[in-house]
């Protein structure tokens, strides 16, 4: 957790609390709360004395009775009250909290002392968090969260989610939307408990966010729940996405609806992940993928990734129909068939190493991780040659992986 040491500062030169702080931002509060303990501690004189201090304690050890009396009277403004609401003594805080009754701007430090680690302060805190209205919790809901980790956050995370359970759909439709990971999580959450999603929409959500928790929570929703009215759109766009991890969820469901020799598309995806569902798929509806993986690497152009899954489900003499791949004009070709060839055990330094030296980095990469395992069969002066910093990057990368895989001291690193 870090701390906000300026924003300390701020408020204890007098600035009213929107001047001294995003407050809008979950993590500035929660900064706030460790910034004023630590500078209590380390610069107590930087926190306002005024009348709340009892003068023959040192200024962080506030006399809490005293306090008490003081806050009784009107003076205490919302940046001295988030001052006290922070303060190291439970007793301050405790204090704090009877003024901060009424103060919608000082909700997120309830919210904090929600949690306290004093008991008399944090039951305190939740008795008046349980009379905040669920529209103002609701907009907090990433300091819930945020806070919820800690041993006593499990209270504003069960009223957080009593309003969304509860509550207007609208609440959670706010959510869905947020800008923090972990509350666009939970919004989902409740929002498929509520049914509030349709399969179209949980298959559109899956394919346009890059969150791959929810890419799987979506897409294992939409599938769930779809039927015969929306199931064929709900498999275009899932088959459409960019993330593998859905397009192997609309590949898999495919077998559910009965189409499995639609599976075919799919057999040279770019991804072994959706290889194997396609076909686990077409295996499922009476189809054997391999004749088609063959048939497939006979014109490589049309199909880049057919060498790999060749490579997944061939036989070792499927080998020898993976080697002159490698010279293909197409890198994705390249890149494929040196993937086939890991697969099928099939790789030899001598015949791998020229691609050591392909224009094409992901190949170069794919032909290092291949030989990787015979690291020790290449020269270390010739491998210390090519990792001279003269050499394109992805050379020297390559030199110098395949240097710490043979035991030897990497010249550029």
């Amino acid at each position: 957790m870090t701390t906000d040491h300026a924003a300390v500062e701020r408020l204890a030169r007098g600035l009213p609390l929107p001047e001294a702080l995003d407050c809008s931002s979950a993590r500035s509060w929660a900064a706030l709360d460790l910034g004023v303990r630590v500078l209590a501690w380390e610069s107590p004189h930087l926190l306002p004395a005024h009348d709340w201090a009892a003068g023959r304690r040192p200024r962080w050890e506030w006399d809490a009775p005293l306090l008490s009396a003081r806050l009784r009277r009107p003076s205490p403004g919302e940046g001295e009250l988030a001052l006290a609401l922070c303060h190291p003594d439970g007793r301050i805080r405790e204090a704090a909290l009877g003024r901060a009754a009424g103060a919608p701007a000082l909700v997120p430090l309830v919210i904090v002392r929600c949690a306290d680690w004093a008991g008399p302060v944090r039951e305190r805190a939740r008795a008046l968090l349980a009379q905040v209205p669920a529209s103002a919790l609701v907009p907090w809901a990433e300091l819930v969260l945020l806070l919820s980790v800690r041993a006593q956050g499990g209270f504003a995370l069960d009223l957080l989610g009593r309003a969304l359970h509860e509550g207007p759909a609208g609440r959670v439709e706010t959510l869905l939307m947020s800008n923090d990971r972990a509350t666009r999580r939970f919004a989902h959450r409740i929002a498929l408990d509520r049914r509030l999603l349709s399969p179209v929409r949980l298959a559109r959500i899956a394919a346009g966010c890059g969150d791959a928790t929810l890419q799987d929570l979506c897409a294992d929703e939409a599938m769930a729940t779809m039927d015969g009215q929306d199931h064929a759109e709900v498999l275009v766009t899932l088959l459409a996405a960019r993330a593998p991890r859905v397009r192997a969820a609309g590949v898999t469901a495919l077998r559910r609806t009965g189409r499995h020799d639609e599976a075919r598309a799919f057999l040279a995806d770019r991804s072994g992940v959706v290889r194997a569902c396609a076909r686990y798929v077409l295996r499922q509806g009476g189809t054997d993928p391999l004749p088609l993986y063959r048939s497939m690497c006979a014109a490589p152009a049309e199909h880049p990734g057919a060498g790999a899954g060749l490579g997944e489900c061939g036989v070792p003499a499927d080998a020898g129909m993976l080697w002159p791949l490698l010279a293909h004009p197409l890198p994705a070709v390249r890149l494929h068939a040196v993937t086939g060839l890991r697969a099928l055990d099939a790789v030899t330094r001598e015949r791998l190493t020229p691609l050591l030296d392909d224009p094409s980095p992901a190949v170069v990469r794919a032909a290092t991780r291949a030989l990787l395992p015979d690291a020790a069969g290449f020269s270390r002066e010739w491998l210390c040659d090519r990792a001279a910093g003269d050499r394109p990057r992805p050379v020297r990368v390559a030199a110098q992986r395949l240097l710490r895989a043979a035991g030897h001291a990497c010249p550029s690193s």
